[in-house]
């Protein structure tokens, strides 16, 4: 799956942060791209203050605008390592500008030269930019690769955009070897289940509890026989309705206040309804 966006041409542009690194599967796809492969170091001696001779017209910006209007039919990928230095050194439209170019040439030759296939990866450390310059980036690009993962494997979640097509959404687990090979997965890792170790002492919280947790079987025995006082049984039940003929009875007598409303025709009299 991750193979699949060296097929198109355009902008692939690698988010990754603090917890999962993007550098190393840029190196990857570099290695899985390329078979001749041209390294321009232009952040050491941008200005080529050493006067060795490899200073570059108009830096970055100049060798891709470079890139613009080449008649060579064979596909370019461009790795940018990153895109983050970029956007912290020039200003974003500036650099939004010259990548369109490159993903939108046209041909300036008449329509029968070929124009040349460019494919720039770029890594961009989003933590590192407001929301603006991220947002004008990920317009700009056919296919974002967000790095996550879990349980120490990385992930990919890639958006694939397409023309005339609706974006799809893809997520492939991976790892990268050594050698930066990719090896890719299947799916996420199985969480492993921690192995007690023999050596280590466990001890028991219920040892030193000053109630006992279980009963034994006399117990259980005592604890369903015995009747709570709020609970109504029938020994209570037949005790209230049919007396004994030894049991007192007892009587209550009530003697009326002045203020007492008697009359049963209109009890709320005294409320001067």
């Amino acid at each position: 799956m991750l193979e699949s966006l060296l097929a198109v041409s355009g902008l692939v542009l690698l988010r990754d942060s603090v917890q999962w690194e993007g550098r190393s599967l840029l190196k990857a796809l570099i290695k899985k791209s390329v078979l001749w492969l041209v390294y321009l170091d232009l952040y050491r001696d941008p200005l080529n203050w050493s006067k060795t001779g490899e200073a570059f017209p108009g830096g970055l910006l100049g060798v891709l605008r470079a890139m613009r209007g080449k008649t060579d039919p064979r596909p370019v990928t461009i790795a940018l390592d990153s895109l983050s230095w970029l956007l912290l050194h020039l200003p974003c439209t500036t650099l939004c500008q010259t990548l369109y170019a490159l993903n939108y040439q046209d041909s300036s030759l008449g329509d029968s030269s070929p124009v040349q296939q460019v494919r720039v990866l770029g890594l961009l450390h989003e933590e590192l930019h407001g929301p603006g310059p991220v947002g004008a980036l990920s317009s700009l690009a056919q296919s974002e690769v967000t790095l996550s993962g879990t349980a120490g494997q990385a992930s990919a979640h890639i958006l694939y955009r397409r023309p005339q097509q609706h974006p799809t959404v893809k997520t492939q687990w991976f790892s990268i070897r050594p050698d930066f090979s990719l090896d890719l997965q299947g799916g996420p890792p199985l969480a492993s289940q921690p192995h007690p170790d023999p050596h280590i002492f466990q001890v028991d919280p219920t040892t030193h509890l000053t109630f006992n947790l279980h009963l034994s079987k006399k117990e259980k025995e005592a604890k369903d026989n015995l009747t709570l006082p709020f609970q109504f049984s029938s020994e209570k039940q037949q005790a209230l309705l049919c007396p004994s003929l030894g049991q007192a009875t007892s009587y209550i007598f009530y003697e009326p206040d002045v203020y007492d409303d008697l009359d049963q025709e209109d009890p709320d009299d005294d409320l001067d309804i």
